[in-house]
C-alpha cells in the first residue's frame, strides 16, 4: 500500500493542501489562546461554547468537502459545502449568544475534565477529517475507505498539524521543567510519526533514540530533585504508558510490513495520545502547576476582594501583634 512519504512530495495539490492545513492550525491555536487567559483564570462557559462551535464548524465544512468526492452529483455536493460554510460563519456566533443567555457568563470549574476533553477530542477529530480529505483528494484511483483513512492517519498533514497545535500549548502551560521536557518529547514523537509509517525501520529507529533520550533524562532529573519537592510520579507513569503504547504500535507496523490494519492502529494510538496531551495541557493551564498552583478567582469580574482592615498597633506591640496576627 503506497503511503505518503516525508518530505512532502511536490505536486499540484500541495499549495491547496498547505493553505487549508495552515489556516486550520492557525484558527485552532487562536481559539486556544482565547480560552487560556493570561491571568491563569479559567475561561467563561460562553468562551468554551464559542471555541467548540468554531472548531466544530470547521469539521462540518471538512465533512461537506469529503461529500464532494463521494457524491456523483456535483451540484448537490457543493450546495452542502455552501451550507456548511454558512454554518461555520453564523453558527458559532448563534451558539455563543445562546450560551450567554443560558450560562449567564459563569466560569468553568478548573478541575473538571469535561471541557478540556471535549475540546481536545474536537480538535483531533478535525485534524483526522483533514487528513482523510487530503488523502481522498490526492488519490489517483478509487480506494477502499479504510485505506483512505489509513493514508490520512499516517500523513504529515495529520501528524505535523497536531504537533503544531501542541507546541504552543506546551510552551504556554504552567509546567514543571521535567513535565515540560517530557511533553516536548511527546510532541517530537508526533513529528517523527510520518517516517514511522512511511519508512518503518528508519522511523522506528528515530523513535527508539527519542525514547531512550527521554528515559535517560528522567533518570538524571529525578536523581537531582530534592526530597522536599513533589515527585510527578503520576505524570511519569502516564508518559511511560504513552510511549509504551506507541512503541507497541510501531513494532506491529514494522512486523507486518505496513498493512492497512497496522497503519490504522498506529495512527489511532498516536491520535489518542495527542488528544490526552491536549486535554491535560488545557486543564493544567486552568489548575496550575504542581509546584506553583494557580488559585482561581471566586469574585465576579471587575470586583476585587476588600483588603483586610488595618489593625492599629498598640504601644510596645511586637511585629506579629501589630499586624493583627495574635500570639505567635
Amino acid at each position: 500500500m503506497p503511503l505518503p512519504l516525508p518530505p512532502i512530495p511536490i505536486d499540484a495539490n500541495l499549495v491547496t493542501f498547505a493553505v487549508i492545513a495552515i489556516g486550520m492550525v492557525a484558527v485552532t491555536i487562536f481559539v486556544f489562546g482565547t480560552v487560556l487567559p493570561s491571568s491563569g483564570r479559567p475561561p467563561l462557559v460562553t468562551q468554551m461554547t464559542l471555541a467548540l462551535a468554531v472548531i466544530g464548524g470547521g469539521s462540518v465544512l471538512l465533512l461537506a468537502l469529503v461529500f464532494v468526492f463521494l457524491n456523483s452529483n456535483g451540484t448537490a455536493a457543493w450546495t452542502w459545502v455552501l451550507l456548511a460554510f454558512n454554518f461555520m460563519m453564523t453558527g458559532p456566533a448563534g451558539l455563543w449568544f445562546v450560551g450567554l443567555v443560558i450560562f449567564q457568563d459563569r466560569r468553568i470549574v478548573p478541575s473538571d475534565w469535561t471541557w478540556p476533553v471535549a475540546l481536545a477530542v474536537m480538535t483531533t477529530g478535525s485534524e483526522v477529517l483533514m487528513g482523510f480529505l487530503f488523502a481522498l483528494g490526492d488519490a489517483s484511483a478509487p480506494m477502499p475507505g479504510l485505506t483512505i483513512l489509513a493514508l490520512g492517519l499516517s500523513s504529515v498533514w495529520f501528524f505535523w498539524s497536531m504537533a503544531a497545535i501542541m507546541t504552543p500549548l506546551v510552551l504556554w502551560a504552567p509546567l514543571a521543567p521535567i513535565e515540560r521536557n517530557g511533553l516536548i518529547a511527546l510532541t517530537l514523537a508526533a513529528g517523527i510519526g510520518p517516517w514511522v509509517t512511511s519508512f518503518p525501520v528508519i522511523g522506528g529507529a528515530a523513535m527508539t533514540v527519542l525514547m531512550l533520550g527521554v528515559f535517560l533524562y528522567f533518570v538524571r532529573a529525578l536523581g537531582r530533585r530534592s526530597g522536599e519537592r513533589p515527585q510527578p510520579f503520576g505524570f511519569l507513569l502516564g508518559l511511560a504508558a504513552a510511549f509504551f503504547a506507541m512503541a507497541l504500535a510501531g513494532l506491529a507496523l514494522v512486523a507486518t510490513g505496513g498493512v492497512v490494519a497496522a497503519v490504522l492502529a498506529y495512527g489511532s494510538v498516536m491520535g489518542t495520545v495527542m488528544t490526552a496531551e491536549i486535554a491535560g495541557l488545557l486543564r493544567r493551564y486552568w489548575v496550575g502547576s504542581t509546584e506553583r498552583p494557580w488559585i482561581a478567582r471566586r469574585v465576579p469580574d471587575g470586583e476585587d476582594a476588600a483588603p483586610p482592615a488595618a489593625v492599629p498597633a498598640l504601644p510596645g506591640a511586637r511585629p506579629h501583634e501589630a499586624a493583627g496576627l495574635g500570639p505567635p
